[in-house]
Parts: structure tokens; C-alpha cells; sequence
């Protein structure tokens, strides 16, 4: 069976030090020592001033959004994982769906500034598979109407954007560190600021809202993780230059793989270097993905919608004018991306896929 993807495992033996460490101290949770080491570890390999390392992406978008003061709507995009959207409704705010770019498929900055009205308070925008929006011109409509700007970057871990870490940018990023992820803590995930009050008001939320043991600086939530993730993230940590080269070569040979393909590929943002963090194609029809999704399927090889449905469809939302995104989220398909996956694997993938279009 060929996955869609599998979890990096660092060698047994390495985690089990980490774990019998853990023993020894008795100490599992509450920001224990190894949460600190995999905090500075990952401040040093990505070069961001300030992060919080947290239980999981879903919560450092809540606590995005929480810490921002962020009330009425927020601009977001259709295209993207559920949690982009729940987290803004989840927080008692309301999402704004402007349309994706066509080529990217991240949101288009045209259809921010049309989207804007006196309720609007932010942007939560996502690097659509890693790849950078176009951060400046966000920036610029943000500046110019005053609104806050979260970016989800929970696909980016590794990528840089004008050779500063896309974590960088925005007034908050967050990213997940789940096992699907090419870096990964078992569960897990951050929040990133430039701004060190920020920072701090977040480390209260994560905590809830503890600023001693008996007095509460504000209101919180639990959003820690555990020393056993964090020891996940060092031993990972140690391996993470191989899975880029490995998230490379699997990139590449499936470009060449797949030259006859009749599909559509993502424009990656060319001020960008993006970590290949997952693998879509976008087929000419929905009908044509799903004969080829049966073919794959039919072989033990399972990719995946990824993402469908759009999200403006969703019941719980108001619907948005979302062409490209609901047209796109039908016809896109990530293939199997993963450390370990070999070019034997590649080319059987890319032989079904071929033959397929031309049955």
C-alpha cells in the first residue's frame, strides 16, 4: 500500500533516551525542559525572534485570533483545512471568503481589498501547501485599512520568503507540527510574532492565563504539549535537512514522471524558497480526477483530495462568490509525498496515472 503519507520516525533507540530522561525527571508536562530545548532548537534553525512551541495548529490559530482582540470579520480563504475556518467561527468572529489566484491557489490580494468593510478587523490568510502568499501586497492592504494579519502556515515549516523564515511575517503565523507534516511532533504546533508583548500575552493564553501559580493575567486556555512531543521534535530535528533533500527528489521525479500528464501544476511564489511539502495536480475535470483516484485506488495507492470540499461551502457559514475555489477544490489531488517514498514507487504512480489518461 502506498499512503498518500507517513509519519518521519527518527531510530527507536534516539527517542527512547529522550523518554528515559523524562522518567528519571518526572516531569511530563507544564513546559518542561525538553519544550524549552525544542523551543530554542527551532528559534535557532528557523531564525524568528519569538515562537511558543503548542499542542496543536488548531489551537495556535484560536490563540491567534484571542490574543489579537479580533471581533466581526475576518477576510479568509476558501481554500484551505477546515481549521483556517472553524478557528474564526470558533472564536466567535465571522469568516469573509475572497477567492483564491487561479495559479497559486493562495488568495488573491484583489479580492481582499473588494471584501473590506467597516466590520472587517483581519486577514487569516494561508500558504496554500507551503507556498507564500503574496505577503507584500497583503501587508500593503493591511497597512492601508488598518486590519491585523494572521497567517496559517501550516504547511510551511522550512520555507522563506526573501530568505527570511515565512514564520516571519504577519503580525501572528502559526504552523502545525502534526504527524502529517514533513517536521513533526507527533501532535504539536507554534505561533510566531514579531512582537514580544504579543508573545507574552499568548504564553498566558496557552497557560490559562496563569502569570504566577495563584494569580491569572488573563483569560486562557490549555494549549501546552508534553515533554514526550517534544522529545518527538528534537530527535526529528536532527534529520531535517535529509527530509528536505528527500521532499526534493520525490518533487522532481515526479515532474519528470509525469511530463505527459495533462494537468495543471501550482505557481510557486518566486521570491520563495518553498521546502516541496506536498505534491497537487490539478486534472482538466472533476470527472477525470475521480478515474484517476479509482485507478490509484485500485492499486493499493491511496492520494487525496486535499483540499475539497471548499470551505465556502460549509453549513455553518455565510457563502461567499467563490468561483475558482469551488471549481479548483474539485479538480485538485496531492499525491503520495512522504520520507522513504523510492522512484520505483514514483514511476508506478506515474505509469497508472499516464495510462489512465489515455484509456
Amino acid at each position: 500500500m502506498i499512503p498518500v503519507t507517513k509519519p518521519f520516525l527518527p531510530p527507536i533507540a534516539e527517542y527512547q533516551k529522550y523518554v528515559e530522561g523524562i522518567w528519571q525527571r518526572n516531569w511530563l508536562t507544564n513546559n518542561g525542559p525538553l519544550v524549552n530545548e525544542l523551543e530554542l532548537a527551532l528559534k535557532d534553525y528557523l531564525k524568528v525572534p519569538h515562537l511558543l512551541y503548542l499542542n496543536n495548529g488548531t489551537i495556535a490559530l484560536q490563540i491567534a485570533i484571542k490574543a489579537l482582540h479580533l471581533k466581526g470579520d475576518i477576510i479568509t480563504t476558501p481554500f484551505s483545512y477546515v481549521a483556517t475556518t472553524s478557528s474564526i467561527v470558533w472564536e466567535g468572529c465571522n469568516p469573509v471568503f475572497a477567492d483564491i489566484d487561479p495559479h497559486t491557489l493562495n488568495i488573491d490580494p484583489a479580492k481582499i481589498e473588494a471584501a473590506i468593510t467597516p466590520a472587517t478587523t483581519a486577514i487569516l490568510a494561508t500558504h496554500v501547501y507551503g507556498n507564500p502568499c503574496d505577503i507584500d501586497t497583503i501587508k500593503a492592504i493591511a497597512d492601508k485599512h488598518h486590519l491585523k494579519v494572521i497567517y496559517d502556515a501550516a504547511h510551511c515549516f522550512g520555507t522563506t520568503y526573501k530568505n527570511e523564515s515565512v514564520f516571519g511575517f504577519g503580525d501572528i503565523s502559526t504552523t502545525s507540527f502534526h504527524a502529517t507534516k514533513l517536521f513533526h511532533t507527533t501532535e504539536g504546533g507554534a505561533v510566531f510574532t514579531p512582537d514580544a508583548n504579543l508573545l507574552k500575552a499568548m504564553s498566558y493564553l496557552r497557560n490559562f492565563g496563569h502569570s504566577n501559580s495563584e494569580e491569572f493575567a488573563s483569560i486562557g486556555i490549555n494549549g501546552k504539549n508534553s515533554e514526550f512531543h517534544a522529545a518527538m521534535g528534537i530527535c526529528n530535528m536532527k534529520y531535517i535537512d535529509a527530509i528536505f533533500e528527500s521532499r526534493k527528489f520525490i518533487y522532481e521525479t515526479y515532474m519528470n514522471k509525469l511530463a505527459g500528464l495533462d494537468v495543471q501544476y501550482i505557481l510557486v511564489n518566486s521570491e520563495s524558497k518553498w521546502n516541496h511539502s506536498y505534491f497537487p495536480i490539478i486534472f482538466k475535470s472533476e470527472a477525470a480526477l475521480l478515474k484517476a483516484v479509482d485507478a490509484l485506488n485500485g492499486n493499493w495507492i491511496y492520494p487525496r483530495r486535499y483540499f475539497y470540499p471548499s470551505l465556502s461551502s460549509l453549513d455553518y457559514v455565510t457563502k461567499g462568490n467563490t468561483p475558482i475555489s469551488d471549481d479548483t477544490s474539485r479538480r485538485v489531488l496531492c499525491l503520495p509525498v512522504y520520507y522513504g517514498l523510492t522512484e520505483e514507487e514514483i514511476n508506478f504512480i506515474a505509469r497508472i496515472l499516464l495510462r489512465t489518461q489515455n484509456y
